[in-house]
């Protein structure tokens, strides 16, 4: 039998006959998830924007790296390199690396969702230099606030980048 002394409250610990309830209410829920999706919706048109800016500066890289490249080899070898689209005037279906002999030294894949215009192609002679007159690529996407990347080539062959328009 329990004494009535027994059947009292300890200070910090809930009565004998009550429950401890833990956790969180239907309405608490339906809050934080109602917030979450506020939240998500004012942020996804941001990260898409931000999403295509950065493919706009990887294909930027690429298109830099491949003209890098080009006259790297053009002076290694001492012969003609060629950077040239895969189909003739057009850029955004990729592009090749490849020197007098034909052989192909880089092979650029096409690059969805990104527009690349340039000229017909950029030759290094084997000083580096290039064999006509400089050219200059500028990328860009879809959308409202894209940025736009320019990469002109100069005369002595060397390809510099910058933000804008070309």
């Amino acid at each position: 039998m329990v004494t009535g002394s027994a059947m009292q409250r300890q200070p910090g610990r809930p009565a004998l006959g009550a429950r401890v309830m833990r956790g969180f209410t239907l309405t608490e829920l339906m809050i934080v998830v109602t917030v979450f999706a506020v939240l998500i919706g004012a942020a996804l048109p941001s990260y898409t924007q931000f999403v295509r800016n950065q493919r706009v500066k990887n294909a930027s890289f690429d298109v830099f790296t491949s003209l890098v490249l080009a006259r790297s080899e053009a002076i290694t070898r001492n012969t003609a390199v060629t950077v040239a689209p895969v189909t003739a005037n057009t850029w955004t279906s990729g592009w090749t690396v490849a020197d007098a002999g034909g052989t192909v030294l880089r092979r650029q894949e096409a690059i969805p969702g990104i527009t690349i215009t340039g000229p017909a192609n950029v030759v290094y002679r084997g000083t580096g230099r290039l064999s006509s007159a400089s050219g200059s690529f500028e990328l860009s996407a879809t959308g409202s606030s894209i940025t736009t990347r320019c990469i002109t080539v100069d005369l002595s062959g060397r390809p510099v980048t910058k933000v804008a328009t070309c």
